[in-house]
């Protein structure tokens, strides 16, 4: 992985000032992992010193970052033979974490 930017480490303080933890994930060592509660994200750097959210943000399953899929008409989160439904509720939640992790992605003015 290329060496942060000032403006990089200046996102991910920003980030764990509001809670959200800086983590490992090994199959994305290219990436640096964001979790809050049973949400993670993963980050990359970007031109201009900034960060930005690689993929779609998702629901740990036993500390895996699960995908969402759509099984016999309902929406599931799946993490190797692991399945955990994805309810209104943790939709609610992932939105949110997802907008709480991009809004702290944009430079500070």
């Amino acid at each position: 992985m290329q060496e942060l930017t000032p403006a990089q480490f200046s996102v991910l303080e920003r980030l764990a000032a509001r809670g959200f933890t800086i983590v490992a994930f090994p199959l994305y060592a290219s990436a640096i992992g964001v979790r809050r509660d049973s949400f993670a994200a993963l980050l990359v750097p970007i031109e201009g010193g900034g960060l930005r959210i690689l993929g779609d943000p998702c629901y740990l399953i036993d500390g895996n970052l699960s995908v969402r899929v759509n099984r016999k008409g309902r929406s599931m989160f799946v993490w190797k033979s692991r399945e955990i439904e994805a309810t209104p509720e943790l939709l609610t939640e992932l939105s949110r974490f997802a907008a709480d992790v991009s809004g702290l992605l944009l430079p500070v003015v």
